[in-house]
């Protein structure tokens, strides 16, 4: 079966949208592996980097505070993959609702389908720094960053 739906995982906290909001737009606080450049305006420009595993550059495209944040991926190098480029172009978005006392954060990553070969590793690293590092970030204002074993976001 093909689908062309993008990866998807969604949380709630019991803290403000800007708290999350101040929690995304700081990786550093969340991910494992080394940072070069800003994330906090609209047009910051950084990259990324997890070993020799994983390099990105990426480019704040979208930031409304207590809304959403997205960085469009513009290059990539992913040495796990065949297709080392496989995130080049792709979008990573996150949502941000208040409701009530309660903030529902939704993350995308657009592009990051199932039929493309990161999909299964890439979903299983995503999953462990949204449903992990980062609700840990908001909830708490720390979050422990394991060292992740094998290719990563």
């Amino acid at each position: 079966m093909t689908t062309t739906e993008s990866y998807t995982t969604t949380f709630r906290v019991n803290q403000s949208p800007e708290a999350a909001f101040a929690a995304i737009i700081n990786p550093r606080a969340w991910w494992s592996g080394a940072f070069e450049g800003d994330t906090a305006a609209l047009g910051d420009v950084f990259t990324y980097r997890y070993q020799d595993l994983h390099y990105s550059r990426q480019e704040v495209t979208e930031l409304v505070p207590g809304q959403c944040v997205a960085w469009d991926v513009l290059d990539a190098d992913l040495s796990f993959l065949k297709d080392r480029s496989e995130w080049t172009g792709t979008t990573i978005a996150f949502d941000i609702v208040g409701t009530g006392s309660r903030t529902e954060v939704t993350f995308t990553h657009v592009g990051l389908k199932p039929e493309v070969e990161c999909y299964d590793t890439c979903t299983d690293a995503w999953t462990a720094l949204i449903q992990g590092s980062l609700k840990q970030l908001i909830e708490t204002g720390k979050a422990d960053l394991p060292e992740l074993a094998g290719p990563v976001v």
